[in-house]
């Protein structure tokens, strides 16, 4: 399988991981902070451990990576970033223990945004800015993923829109990736760009608008304040955060056609856009309903608060704005609902993907109609195409096996003797990089006062939601290692 190749480039990631290290490390002398020095260490590691496994494992062939090879340094490349991140955090010592500081570091490469910390006005600059732009390159990291790598692997039905996005062929995966990638980080710089320019502008100092725009467009959650978005008292801001909340949860190779292509109406022809709008404004407008009719809550503030909480549930990003566990139980079950659908294909968001929802829908349409018409013939179409049933079977699959691992991870969580309700959410939470759930881990708390255990558990959920499920539990099968 050319596992030393592997290796080798999971070691020049190594390395890259402890150059980012530098920013934050910046920002700790900027701000007069001693965690500097955590962040030299971090780096350090980084940097000796990548230098080590690029050097021991080094091909001079410079062979291009096959499809098995791609998903081992995908797999492998999110856990060691993630302990490598958690480096840093644990030498900085804002957390007391070194799975904590994995934990949130973690849920920060795969935006989930699940964190540990009970005060985070308290903690160090440095570390606030560590934890956002784990978030953001991680988000990009996982954009290039699914664009250039696993609508070629067909993984769970990601080939679905493979033939939209400028990628390499299906068994070579080099030289247009670098080409790919490029442009999706231009989309994704301008973005971002825009968020922090407009936040500034809302009154923002550039640390917390950086932080916050980080979080935003990884969908990820990870906010400079305690009550999070909350916590900025500032309705303008909120409608900012919303609306590229949204635009995150895009694909962003449509992004690319709108703005760089100048395809004006790229959104509007795209079949999933259009249902991703759908999804969101009628489930904000019914728990809008729900909040002024049930909870006695203006019609601004009935709007402001489903707007901005459905859109950080179905993009996976995580902020809150109040805590939605205490709204009327019609309010919660829309949320609840949302945690299993997720962003687009192609976007920074989690959770199974509204591209996976409408083709499961569409295929129980089709099923319909041949219950009442046993003869027809009635394919799943997409974007004015017939699905091959290939596609639609691993589909199934995909959702099949999430929801298998949904159920795995709550029933450990339960064994760990958590709640139900705190059991459970917290596995969708993890599971689709949602971040808060309920119970005990909901909008108003976090995950420090679970065991050390479920943490661990969680953290692995993390990566398996992230990477499409396949990606990851595919490197448990010995045969995936064979030659």
């Amino acid at each position: 399988m050319g596992l030393a190749y592997v290796l080798s480039l999971v070691g020049v990631l190594a390395m890259g991981i402890g150059l980012t290290m530098l920013a934050p490390m910046a920002v700790a002398l900027v701000y007069g902070e001693a965690g500097w020095s955590a962040f030299l260490g971090g780096a350090f590691v980084s940097a000796v451990l990548g230098a080590a496994l690029f050097w021991l494992f080094r091909d001079k062939s410079r062979r291009e990576l096959n499809h098995r090879q791609g998903m081992a340094i995908v797999g492998i490349s999110w856990a060691v970033a993630g302990i490598l991140g958690g480096v840093p955090l644990f030498l900085s010592g804002d957390f007391t223990c070194f799975t904590d500081a994995v934990f949130e570091s973690v849920s920060g490469f795969t935006t989930t945004g699940a964190s540990v910390l009970t005060n985070v006005e308290a903690v160090q600059k440095c570390v606030l800015f560590w934890r956002a732009l784990t978030h953001w390159l991680g988000g990009m990291g996982f954009i290039v993923l699914s664009v250039a790598i696993l609508p070629f692997v067909g993984v769970g039905g990601m080939q679905l829109f493979k033939a939209e996005v400028p990628s390499p062929t299906p068994d070579r995966l080099a030289p247009r990736i670098t080409d790919t990638a490029v442009v999706l980080w231009k989309v994704y710089l301008a973005i971002t760009a825009a968020e922090v320019l407009l936040l500034m502008a809302g009154g923002l100092d550039w640390f917390d608008a950086v932080c916050q725009s980080f979080a935003t467009l990884a969908t990820g959650g990870f906010s400079t304040k305690n009550a999070s978005i909350a916590g900025f008292n500032s309705s303008y801001v909120e409608v900012v955060v919303t609306i590229f909340m949204i635009l995150a949860g895009v694909n962003f190779t449509l992004h690319f056609q709108m703005f760089w292509q100048r395809h004006w109406k790229a959104w509007l022809k795209n079949q999933e856009w259009r249902f991703y709008m759908v999804l969101w404004l009628s489930f904000s407008v019914v728990v809008a309903l729900g909040l002024f009719f049930a909870a006695d809550k203006g019609l601004w503030d009935s709007v402001r608060l489903a707007a901005f909480q459905t859109a950080t549930i179905l993009t996976t990003t995580g902020f809150a704005t109040a805590d939605y566990a205490l709204w009327p139980p019609l309010c919660l079950a829309m949320l609840v609902g949302l945690m299993f659908v997720g962003g687009s294909a192609g976007s920074t968001g989690g959770g199974p993907k509204v591209m996976r929802v409408m083709v499961l829908l569409k295929q129980a349409r089709a099923e319909f109609k041949r219950l009442v018409h046993p003869r027809v013939v009635a394919p799943v179409r997409l974007e004015g195409h017939s699905l091959d049933q290939g596609v639609v079977n691993s589909v199934w699959g995909f959702m099949g096996l999430y929801l298998a691992c949904f159920l795995l991870v709550g029933m450990i969580l339960a064994a760990l003797d958590l709640d139900l309700i705190t059991s459970f959410s917290a596995s969708i939470a993890c599971l689709g990089n949602i971040g808060p759930g309920l119970g005990s881990v909901g909008p108003a708390a976090n995950y420090a006062h679970l065991p050390l255990a479920a943490k661990l558990v969680l953290s692995l959920a993390m990566i398996v939601g992230r990477l499409e499920v396949y990606t990851v539990l595919v490197l448990f099968l010995p045969e995936f290692w064979r030659d």
